[in-house]
């Protein structure tokens, strides 16, 4: 059976004080939403519809990166009014469509699949947990058989109800056509004045259809409404990413202290040294070996390479095997390949670095003239001295040595020496002189004071 996915993005999210769109807030270097359509994608979710607030031009822009439709929820009439926003796109999709909220990060396609099956068997399913605080959750009321009664929003349900522990999670799957029929029969008969999501199930069972309810865990369910409740969830993926990682076999010394993002890839067997940060777009290849304190973003690290401690790595950069990147090394853009050595104190952007090459301490490519970016070419071999500055455009060929202080404006031909230096200028005995005249002048200044 085919599948489509709604996903509820249309709240602003005034509890988070930001100008951004609660949805865009990110976990894991990724926007919340954008987990959410990833979950679904990752569930066999053929089309996806996000619906915004009329405000969400960057909730719009970001669905369409991501393969996803979206449509806009003006006025804003509730939940059940939110994913009848959809059906424009979605009302002659023949098979079943899921609604899941757009700030659940850490729903995962498991649960997706699983509201499916059961959506299979009954006609309709619908995830329910047990917070540890229900709080002011919708509360799920089951019947003898543990199907769906009722869901009772928490403002309009009784003290029976809110005794009641399993909450509605706000994920519902049905098929297509009757879930728009049933939206488009909800009422707003309630405290506040609202269409609810919730009131479907009660609209399906009328016509002889019932809602199975799956438990899911509180972590996975969790939403996203404040500032500390996103610190939250990223804590609560990073612990999902780290125990990834481990079961991979990758090496981690202390992982409490790694933090991942959505999409970093480590292979089995690479080595990751406590407090190193992976932003967006990293691959680690076996048998690397990432040291304590570096800063990894949009790169690939080779075989055999070590990274660090101290190093950072911006976007662009490709690492090849064996490579050696040391402490306080800054790499943009750049290629160091096989076996080349940065091992300090050094900035390599918008550059290739042949194999086997070596850079010493002090080394800058000065690539940007306040207008473009411009490409360095260090051959393979090449020994670059301490302090050296490569004014860009330039190309050193294989097998160069430069020494040390030197300023290369040129391109350098292959194994050729080059120094650029002003000329060295001793006076005999200038320092002594110079030191006993500062001491009388200091004596003498002394000497007035009252």
């Amino acid at each position: 059976m085919a599948r489509a996915g709604i996903i509820l993005a249309a709240g602003m999210g005034t509890r988070m004080k930001s100008a951004l769109p609660k949805v865009m807030h990110e976990v894991a270097g990724l926007p919340m939403v954008g987990h959410v359509i990833q979950a679904m994608r990752g569930a066999g979710v053929e089309r996806i519809v996000v619906v915004t607030h009329k405000a969400g031009d960057a909730v719009r822009a970001f669905a369409e990166k991501m393969g996803a439709e979206s449509v806009i929820q003006d006025p804003q009439l509730g939940t059940g009014h939110a994913a009848a926003c959809a059906a424009p796109l979605l009302k002659d999709f023949a098979g079943t469509v899921i609604v899941c909220y757009g700030d659940m990060p850490l729903v995962t396609s498991a649960t997706f699949d699983a509201s499916f099956a059961s959506q299979a068997e009954t006609g309709m399913a619908m995830i329910g947990f047990r917070p540890a605080d229900s709080g002011a959750y919708g509360r799920m009321i089951l019947d003898r058989a543990r199907l769906l009664d009722r869901i009772v929003e928490f403002k309009d349900a009784n003290a029976e109800e809110r005794a009641e522990t399993l909450c509605n999670a706000g994920i519902l799957a049905a098929a297509t056509k009757e879930f728009f029929y049933w939206a488009g029969k909800l009422d707003n008969n309630n405290a506040q004045k609202e269409y609810y999501l919730t009131d479907v199930p009660s609209l399906a069972k009328a016509d002889g259809v019932r809602c199975a309810v799956i438990e899911a865990d509180e972590v996975e369910m969790m939403g996203v409404n404040s500032r500390a409740e996103l610190a939250k969830a990223e804590a609560a993926m990073q612990v999902r990413l780290r125990a990834a990682a481990l079961k991979n076999f990758v090496g981690l010394v202390a992982p409490d202290t790694v933090h991942f993002s959505h999409d970093t890839v480590l292979e089995p067997d690479c080595a990751v040294e406590p407090y190193v940060v992976f932003a967006p777009g990293v691959t680690v290849r076996s048998g690397a070996r990432i040291r304590a304190f570096s800063h990894l973003e949009g790169v690939e690290v080779g075989s055999g390479a070590i990274i660090g401690p101290y190093a950072r790595l911006r976007p662009g950069t490709v690492v090849e095997e064996d490579v050696h990147i040391g402490n306080f090394v800054e790499l943009k853009n750049t290629r160091i390949e096989k076996g080349a050595k940065a091992n300090h104190l050094t900035y390599l952007g918008d550059a290739r670095v042949g194999a086997g090459a070596n850079i010493g301490c002090g080394t800058i490519t000065c690539n940007y003239d306040g207008f473009f970016k411009h490409k360095t070419d260090i051959g393979a071999g090449a020994f670059i001295g301490s302090d050296t500055a490569l004014v860009a455009p330039v190309k050193i060929g294989d097998g160069v040595m430069t020494g040390a202080g030197s300023v290369i404006t040129k391109d350098v031909p292959a194994n050729a020496l080059v120094v650029t230096r002003a000329p060295q200028v001793e006076k005999p005995g200038w320092a002594e002189k110079y030191r006993a005249v500062k001491k009388a002048e200091k004596a003498a200044k002394a000497a007035k004071k009252p």
